[in-house]
């Protein structure tokens, strides 16, 4: 399988903890046609990297390039000086800012988005925004409203910052906290779990920045019952509002199982906004890695799509 070239692109906003000029890194797979249809961009979650999507590049690479992003904290992106920018707000200027630097030498360049949880947020704000004029988008488990169950699940283990004292136990613990994945090969997790680990004096670490999880702890942590159904009911509105505003041909995914977006939302991101084409995958919860050929099979129809 052809690796992908590792790129940066320097963007503005929030400082990098160096305090050198802020670079954001991404993974670029060339189109194998003669002529590319276009670019599809691809955002990871909430504590993955770009890595996650060699699979589905591997297909979609077929006919369009495909550049998947570390969002910034993660992979190798820069960390941030301010813990309190790591939100939506910041990646969602940057990814633009990456949109802008695509677009600089042929602006009417297709733009495709797959995103996965908080990339699909990222891309719900960029899709909302006309003048970003991307082509068609891919919401892979996530929607307007998030469960707050699933946001304390994930702050669990969130910034923890383990170290290992080998390659296999951090994988093992990596296996541990992404259940809601379903089922994979011992050699796909493998493949998912690699690019998220560095190796350092002899022990593993996680890829990203432990900092990450402080804008999302300040949300979570000691908040009754009443505050935290006043910061989902605020969230929800604001996530309502941007996805009423989009305009273009959206894909959704959902794992029948998941924990963050419910059938309810699912059936609703139908209804409203850009009417959602809906697909459900049996047996996964949160969330869909796009790995497994039938997710794979789903993306690239709905992308191919005439």
């Amino acid at each position: 399988m052809p690796a992908p070239q590792l790129q940066h692109f320097t963007v503005g906003g929030a400082a990098a903890a160096s305090g050198q000029p802020r670079r954001l890194a991404y993974w670029d797979w060339s189109c194998e046609a003669a002529h590319a249809s276009g670019v599809v961009l691809c955002v990871h979650g909430l504590s993955r990297q770009g890595r996650d999507f060699d699979t589905l590049a591997q297909t979609l690479r077929q006919r369009s390039r495909v550049i998947a992003v570390d969002v910034a904290g993660r992979g190798h992106s820069d960390w941030l000086a301010d813990p309190m920018a790591y939100q939506i707000p910041t990646y969602a200027a940057d990814l633009a800012a990456l949109v802008g630097h695509l677009r600089a030498s042929k602006p009417d360049l297709q733009i495709d988005w797959v995103g996965t949880s908080m990339g699909g947020l990222i891309g719900m704000a960029l899709a909302a925004q006309p003048q970003m004029a991307l082509r068609r988008l891919v919401l892979n488990d996530v929607g307007p409203v998030i469960q707050w169950e699933a946001l304390q699940r994930i702050g669990s283990y969130l910034g923890q910052n383990p170290s290992f004292d080998s390659e296999q136990a951090a994988v093992a613990y990596l296996a541990s906290i992404s259940t809601g994945f379903g089922p994979h090969t011992p050699e796909q997790w493998r493949d998912l779990s690699l690019p998220l680990l560095r190796e350092r004096d002899g022990r593993w670490w996680l890829h990203y920045d432990p900092a990450i999880a402080t804008p999302f702890k300040a949300m979570t942590a000691n908040a009754d019952a009443a505050t935290a159904q006043q910061i989902v009911q605020a969230g929800e509105a604001a996530l309502w509002g941007l996805f009423d505003a989009i305009r273009v041909p959206t894909l959704l995914l959902r794992g029948a199982q998941s924990d963050l977006l419910s059938a309810e939302t699912a059936t609703l991101m139908t209804q409203r906004g850009p009417q959602a084409q809906l697909v459900t995958f049996d047996g996964v919860g949160h969330a869909p890695t796009l790995v497994a050929a039938e997710q794979v099979a789903a993306v690239r129809g709905f992308l191919w799509a005439k």
